[in-house]
């Protein structure tokens, strides 16, 4: 049957029309990918062109991800450069104009990607000197550095403790470096700031006032979170009682020395205490448990409290100052043997003998203690082993650093050392 010329012409229109319609969709479909192309095209060179020295894996992830979360990228970025040595420890970071300018982002958006690197113990930022790569990513734990802090080094017991524990060190191949505080904790936080940007695989130190509360635990906690042990010795902060220590049992140590004075007859003791660290809180302990022990009431007034900062003078004007009031007392413990020592001097300017009229104790068995006019009667402090014991803990927990931490914690047992110091009384 044939078609009739005017459905034939109908039907032609229609698929014209059709196809046209199929054109402008094909055209358009067309223009916005050429529309999206471009902008996709300008867009990745602008990435190219705002990343730092980008590596190839890290600038695929910028182009994939557009424009994405600008500070992560920047953060991730110079991470990258820091972990392969492209930033080295110590390096003074760009300025955050100059990263702004790189990267054609804004200063707010740098200081959140310095940010996430600050608190990941990357960088830090020194007042008014710029941003720095720190030392904490550079711990190989292959320096065979040990850090040995303590709050003097020169005198007293110091020497013979850092000698026990460089003695256990270098058997193991281990160097020392060494800083002291002189028992301020200001310099103990700046000490561990910047052991913190050296590279050392443990530390021993001894505590600033450990009596008072520590302000810079985070510190530690920034050497726990970077795998370095630490071991305290002589005292610890209250705080962090439970970490690795070793230490004398000091309230068994005033105990002693106490008791012996009440053996030889004493009843009116006087006590020579330091207020701000943990030796003199327990010594005081101790004194307090052997005088309720025997029967005597314990008077905080026949207590001298003393700190660091007035040590040279409190104890020795304290002590003439209840003389001159004429209070009444037969024997002194004293915190330690340099303050017996002062405190012996003291006596003798008010013309009261030693030991024929007050009897006097020390403690620590010092070079002074044995070396003194009047030979002290004190307790021993095993100086060279507590230093031994502390480098052998410390050499655990590096091979072992999930050690048990009761199993850290040792106490050494003092014992009296009985000399001229003190006399029976009748």
């Amino acid at each position: 049957m044939q078609i009739p010329q005017k459905f034939l012409f109908i039907k032609l229109y229609i698929w014209k029309f059709l196809w046209d319609l199929y054109m402008f969709f094909l055209f358009a479909k067309i223009a916005c990918l050429y529309i999206h192309t471009s902008c996709k095209i300008e867009k990745d060179s602008n990435s190219a062109n705002d990343i730092f020295e980008l590596g190839k894996d890290t600038w695929e992830m910028a182009k994939s991800d557009g424009q994405g979360l600008k500070y992560y990228t920047l953060a991730e970025d110079l991470k990258r450069m820091i972990l392969d040595g492209g930033i080295q420890a110590g390096e003074r970071l760009p300025s955050e104009n100059e990263l702004s300018e790189r990267y054609q982002i804004s200063r707010h958006t740098v200081r959140k990607a310095l940010s996430i690197l600050a608190n990941e113990g990357y960088i830090y930022a020194e007042h008014g000197k710029g941003t720095f790569c720190s030392e904490l990513v550079r711990h190989t734990k292959t320096s065979r550095n040990i850090a040995v802090v303590t709050t003097y080094l020169s005198d007293y017991i110091f020497p013979k403790v850092v000698q026990g524990i460089d003695g256990i060190m270098a058997q193991k191949g281990y160097s020392i470096i060494l800083k002291n505080t002189r028992n301020s904790r200001k310099a103990e936080a700046k000490c561990l700031e910047e052991l913190l940007q050296k590279d050392i695989e443990g530390l021993i130190i001894e505590p600033s006032k450990s009596e008072i509360f520590c302000k810079h635990i985070s510190l530690y906690e920034r050497l726990e979170q970077f795998g370095i042990p630490y071991v305290f010795i002589q005292g610890c902060y209250e705080q962090m009682k439970e970490k690795p220590q070793v230490r004398m049992d000091d309230c068994k140590g005033g105990y002693l020395v106490t008791n012996h004075l009440i053996t030889l007859g004493h009843k009116k003791i006087l006590g020579v205490f330091k207020a701000d660290d943990a030796q003199g809180r327990e010594r005081h302990r101790g004194y307090v448990q052997a005088l309720q022990e025997a029967g005597i009431l314990y008077d905080p007034d026949n207590i001298i409290w003393f700190h660091t900062e007035d040590r040279a003078i409190k104890p020795f004007a304290a002590l003439q100052e209840l003389v001159r009031q004429e209070r009444e007392f037969d024997a002194v413990v004293c915190y330690n043997d340099q303050i017996a020592v002062e405190i012996v001097k003291a006596l003798e300017e008010c013309h009261i003998k030693v030991p024929e009229q007050v009897s006097v104790t020390g403690y620590d068995n010092s070079f002074i203690a044995e070396n003194s006019r009047i030979k002290l009667t004190t307790i021993a402090h095993p100086q060279d082993k507590l230093g031994e014991m502390a480098a052998k803990l410390l050499l655990e927990l590096i091979q072992n650093p999930n050690a048990s931490l009761q199993e850290s914690r040792i106490f050494i047992d003092p014992e009296l050392i009985v000399r001229d110091s003190c006399r029976k009384r009748g």
